[in-house]
């Protein structure tokens, strides 16, 4: 689908799901680079993982906001409070929307599937909602790998059925990406979805893998390797994400009529992943020795004894790997940072706020 060009400066951007990880960096960045406009930050703050890990994002950003030129509004409101939401559209009138609000993660799903149905389905229909009432030049919208489900062919490609999902965290990912296109079509609003694989780095949430991971390394814990080790993920640094992000944001999909006169649905999906996927062996081995060169363990610390393997869990895949060429084609880019430069960035990280 043609692209037009948004140029961020000076616009009104409002970012969902920040001071959460990607949205926190996605801030920060737009507060660096932009030399006027406005930003406004969206979280409900809930207890989900550690809010003081929200709280600290948010002192970054706010940090950042004081030297920035780009004025920055934080709003407390969650996604289901479309009356909330609401009132932020009408007083801001926001050109562009990136919406990173969800509840995240898969285990979490089969425990507490009413919170996945309330934040990704209601909350993302009110944000839809929103863009209808106070029209928008871009909606980008996070999905997630999690769509491609059992039986999408390696590397996971956007032009994939994706319908037979293994959790109903994909499920409502992939409702979000059909609803999202309903939308584009009936009311003409260009969006983008992104699919973000398995997104790590410093100040990451703390119910990821790698996260979790170099905790219990520091803490003598054990790590359960799922399909007994057998298992691939294409780990996508935070930086290049939030590039992916940036672009895409610049980039909605061209408003164009068919041959009926009604909309051509301006909607688009891209994988943002390193297209490298890892085993997950290799990279616990390498988390375990950027733990070890940042002081975090000893340098005497063995990896086989906090080595737990274990069967398949419900609800996931045993590899993940995003094919990204649509991403270079159109935007331009391709994740760069490898795994070894990534997790050091994260341990010393990890050193520094476990200090």
């Amino acid at each position: 689908m043609k692209k037009n060009s948004i140029d961020l400066n000076g616009k009104t951007v409002l970012v969902t799901g920040s001071p959460g990880f990607i949205g926190a960096n996605l801030v920060m960045r737009l507060l660096k680079e932009n030399e006027a406009g406005r930003v406004i930050s969206y979280d409900c703050m809930n207890s989900y993982y550690d809010p003081k890990l929200k709280e600290y994002r948010l002192k970054l950003i706010e940090e950042a906001a004081a030297s920035s030129r780009t004025e920055h509004v934080f709003v407390k409101g969650a996604l289901e409070d479309g009356e909330k939401l609401d009132e932020v559209f009408n007083k801001y009138r926001p050109s562009v929307v990136v919406n990173l609000a969800a509840q995240a993660g898969v285990r979490y799903s089969i425990e507490h599937p009413e919170v996945y149905i309330e934040s990704n389905i209601v909350g993302f229909f009110n944000v839809l909602e929103a863009c209808r009432r106070y029209p928008v030049e871009h909606l980008v919208y996070a999905s997630s790998s999690s769509v491609y489900g059992e039986d999408a062919d390696i590397p996971f490609s956007t032009d994939s059925k994706c319908d037979r999902p293994v959790s109903l965290y994909a499920a409502t990912k992939k409702s979000g990406e059909l609803i999202a296109h309903s939308y584009a079509k009936l009311y003409d609003i260009p969006m983008t979805g992104l699919r973000f694989f398995t997104v790590y780095g410093p100040a990451g949430r703390p119910d990821m893998f790698y996260y979790s991971a170099a905790e219990k390394l520091k803490n003598g814990g054990k790590i359960r390797l799922f399909n007994y080790g057998n298992c691939k993920r294409d780990f996508t640094f935070v930086g290049d994400t939030v590039e992916g992000v940036m672009r895409m944001m610049r980039l909605p999909p061209e408003r164009m009529r068919g041959e009926d006169g009604l909309p051509v649905p301006p909607h688009a999906v891209y994988n943002i992943g390193a297209g490298r996927p890892a085993d997950l062996m290799v990279f616990i081995r390498v988390l375990h020795e950027e733990l070890i060169r940042a002081g975090v363990i000893g340098a005497g610390d063995r990896l086989e004894d906090h080595i737990e393997l274990v069967g398949m869990q419900p609800g996931d895949v045993p590899v993940t790997w995003a094919d990204c060429s649509p991403l270079e084609r159109d935007a331009g880019f391709t994740p760069r940072t490898d795994v070894r430069d990534g997790l050091r960035s994260f341990a010393e990280w990890f050193a520094e706020y476990e200090r």
